[in-house]
């Protein structure tokens, strides 16, 4: 496993925490490289609901960089940032998958069909790299 998964979790999550401080702090730039959609394209909640999670992203999802940093540099210490950060990220796609699923059936604009398509697979791989993560760790981790 070791250093190849985590330059795939370093370069996955890059893209999870760089939008997510794009989307924070640069949103016409983010709306550029479309990884947030043009205000007037959605609802103003979900604009809202969207804009504000950005922040708190920025606070959590560097775990999972770290973690895969330290797994490439083969620190046992890694397990415990991939616990967190695993677990960070699963939240991260469950909840971006349920709430996007949730307003478009209530008829909600959360986003051009395209972007959509395109935002539930990322959210899903970062949810699926998050369980294998916390799996790994869980191995990795010293028996008690």
């Amino acid at each position: 496993m070791g250093a190849l998964w985590g330059v795939i979790v370093v370069l996955l999550s890059l893209l999870a925490w760089g939008g997510q401080i794009l989307a924070w702090l640069a949103p016409d730039l983010a709306v550029r490289l479309t990884v947030l959609e043009p205000e007037d394209s959605v609802e103003p909640t979900y604009w809202a609901d969207i804009r504000g999670e950005a922040p708190f992203d920025f606070i959590t999802l560097w775990t999972m960089v770290v973690a895969g940093v330290l797994l490439i540099l083969d620190q046992p210490s890694w397990a415990y940032f991939g616990l967190v950060g695993g677990g960070m990220y699963v939240y991260f796609a469950g909840r971006g998958i349920f709430t996007r699923v949730a307003m478009e059936r209530r008829g909600f604009r959360v986003g051009a069909p395209k972007n959509l398509k395109l935002g539930y697979l990322m959210l899903g791989v970062w949810g699926a790299m998050g369980l294998i993560t916390i799996a790994a760790a869980v191995v990795a981790l010293p028996a008690v």
